[in-house]
């Protein structure tokens, strides 16, 4: 697999270089090129440690997953760590350009830090194997494998040491043949898409390339590409059909092995670098050429919004006549929703694809994908994110987009997902005395208790972990049942938002390791209105033999044994900030921040939520006043609490939890 660079003649500025008449330009240029047999892509002034070498050069590119990365942060190095410049991509479209300042030495490492369609963090990275005086580099998930193959190593490490991790650096120059080698491993997904000729197709700067539903932007939707560690602890590119709910990853490589066989100058075998049994993705026939024409829908529904059409238009639209319920929502609930856009004249972006909500996928084909959009309004700002699952229909009548809405079928949302959470006082130091250990981690069951407006949905359930054992959960006026002590009891008292629905390995014996894997089974069996039903759900992401650093978890600026937090302070009304932890974590964003009274008693708890912007480096909240106030007739506090929530793009959840004075 591996590659031999090509090369082009010199290029410099007019400043870095005098200006020749135009017949010696020309028979210069003309020799360049038959040195390099006819042209190629290495455009370096001069030959360095790093590779070649440019001055007053230009970048540009596209950051997307899929849907477009819109607002994302652009940063770049070069091979020595240095900073060349910053971007913000394009709201909509996910494009960027920045001229870089300076003499700069390639290969360089590009990274986009934004928030993808359903508000998840996205920290990706790409890379620029040889210098131009115009280059382009795509950032995307595919980009991200290039750029951690090249590297043997999680591209954000890296780049976040700069200037030590020159040596480091210098791998991007094999990213041509690590996106070779990539090809192969995704071989699948191209036939779906009728892309014929990859050596032609180029992941790191295809020209054209636009999230827009192309071949290329629907490879990006229909993968899903991830960096993990194997059993052994290295680390690993992990990659696998997107449409296979519950599926493991797929394939497999060894991030190391997979360098050091792409440096080889003879003899590089980088399939060498593959520790699983299949060594390509599977496919995704059925769904993949059809997907190009969903946002069709996206921009029919839009077309209405702007119409203002009222929830009787909008339930009576044809791209809803198929919908039957998502997460319990039905076609009426759904066509208030989007009226509710209209009367503030929200519109849909572009659909982000996540997945299959079928249980089963027969022959690579999806019947419900499951989609989010970005919710902006005429000011392009991210006020919400929808999500609901589209079906096709070919046979749809002319002028109605073929895709529409139909719903994952389920009665009420059921998810488990894993969650580290650390406890810390007032004064931000750690809490002492935790049985679970602190920080702690373990598997969140989340099994739907109440409608949107708050009425009670069903008052017991039980769910079955992979390892065979059943979990009691019972009604406690929250959101989700909650894990109930006692079997078989309709009814619970709330202790808090964490407590109520998690496992922790650490102090249930019935969790045992493989109910802690990536896409361990678990089955939730419940009636509602007179129906028994048994609803499966997979766990997002593995837990870690060891739960996280405490350096991963939210914390406040400002709070120390003399700026204290206290509940009197946050009920007046008080603006949180976070910059600090969110610098030293740009892949992680603080998504919840949550008010939680204990109430004294058996009165259980009382759980207020805000939402901080979905704005790529944002770290303030402004809580509102009210934020402690006991509800009417629950007789007093007992105890008062912060939490603080986070999350990465994986879905790995960090919870952190302040005891609040009064």
């Amino acid at each position: 697999m591996k590659s031999t660079p090509s090369c082009s003649p010199v290029l410099r500025s007019r400043s870095a270089a005098p200006r020749r008449a135009g017949t010696g330009a020309s028979l210069l240029l003309l020799l360049a090129l038959a040195a390099c047999g006819g042209g190629g892509g290495d455009s370096g002034t001069e030959s360095g440690s790093g590779g070649s070498t440019v001055s007053e050069s230009t970048l540009s590119g596209v950051a997307a997953v899929g849907a477009p990365l819109g607002g994302a942060q652009i940063s770049v190095i070069d091979a020595q760590g240095k900073t060349l410049g910053q971007a913000t991509a394009h709201p909509v479209e996910g494009s960027y350009s920045l001229k870089l300042s300076g003499s700069l030495s390639a290969p360089l490492m590009v990274q986009a830090r934004g928030v993808d369609a359903s508000g998840q963090p996205q920290l990706l990275h790409s890379s620029v194997p040889k210098a131009a005086q115009a280059m382009v580099a795509h950032v995307t998930p595919l980009t991200q494998a290039v750029t951690a193959l090249a590297l043997g190593a999680e591209p954000a490490g890296v780049f976040a040491k700069g200037s030590e991790s020159a040596s480091t650096l210098a791998g991007l120059a094999q990213s041509v043949a690590a996106a070779d080698f990539l090809k192969t491993l995704i071989k699948a997904q191209f036939t779906d898409l009728k892309i014929t000729d990859t050596s032609k197709f180029d992941l790191l700067a295809e020209a054209g390339f636009a999230a827009n539903k192309g071949s290329h932007d629907l490879l990006l939707e229909s993968l899903r590409v991830g960096l993990g560690r194997s059993a052994q602890g290295a680390s690993e590119l992990q990659l696998a059909n997107k449409f296979l709910p519950g599926a493991p990853y797929e394939v497999r490589i060894d991030l190391a092995l997979a360098r050091a066989e792409l440096a080889k100058t003879s003899g590089a075998a980088p399939a060498n670098a593959i520790t699983s049994t299949l060594k390509a993705t599977t496919s995704a026939t059925g769904v993949l050429p059809n997907l190009g024409q969903i946002d069709e829908l996206g921009v029919a529904l839009n077309k209405l919004i702007a119409q203002g059409a009222d929830a009787a238009t909008l339930q009576a639209y044809a791209g809803l006549a198929s919908y039957d319920k998502h997460n319990g929502r039905s076609k009426a609930e759904l066509a208030t929703l989007l009226a509710g856009y209209a009367s503030k004249n929200w519109q849909l972006g572009r659909f982000y694809v996540l997945g299959c909500a079928d249980d089963t996928v027969s022959q690579g084909n999806c019947n419900r994908v499951l989609v989010s959009a970005p919710v902006s309004d005429s000011s392009g700002t991210v006020v919400d994110q929808f999500s609901d699952a589209l079906s096709y229909n070919k046979s749809a009548a002319t002028g109605v987009p073929k895709w529409g809405l139909i719903g994952n079928g389920k009665r009420l949302e059921f998810r488990v997902q894993p969650l580290a959470w650390l406890s810390l006082e007032a004064d931000g130091s750690t809490s002492s005395g935790l049985s679970a250990g602190n920080p702690s981690q373990g598997v969140q069951l989340l099994v739907q208790a109440q409608t949107a407006a708050g009425t009670a949905l069903l008052d017991k359930a039980t769910v079955q972990t992979p390892g065979g054992f059943s979990i009691p959960l019972a009604y406690c006026q929250q959101r989700w049942l909650c894990i109930s002590p006692t079997a078989g009891a309709s009814s619970a008292v709330s202790s808090g938002p964490v407590a109520d629905t998690l496992l922790q390995p650490a102090i249930l014996g019935w969790l045992g390791s493989a109910d802690t894997l990536r896409n361990a089974k678990y089955l939730a069996s419940f009636t509602l209105g007179g129906t028994t039903e048994i609803q499966p759900t997979w766990l997002r992401h593995e837990l870690s033999s060891t739960a996280p650093a405490a350096s991963r978890f939210p914390v406040l600026d400002g709070v120390s044994a003399s700026a204290v937090l206290s509940a009197s302070s946050l009920q007046a009304g008080a603006s949180l900030a976070w910059s600090t932890w969110a610098k030293a974590n740009p892949d992680l964003r603080l998504s919840l921040v949550r008010t939680v009274l204990v109430l004294a008693g058996s009165a259980g708890t009382r759980v207020q939520e805000f939402r901080p912007a979905a704005a790529v480096g944002g770290s303030t909240l402004s809580l509102p006043a009210g934020a402690y106030t006991l509800p009417t007739g629950s007789g007093s506090a007992q105890a008062y609490e912060l939490w603080l929530r986070a999350q990465d793009g994986a879905g790995r959840i960090y919870d952190t939890r302040y005891r609040v004075q009064p």
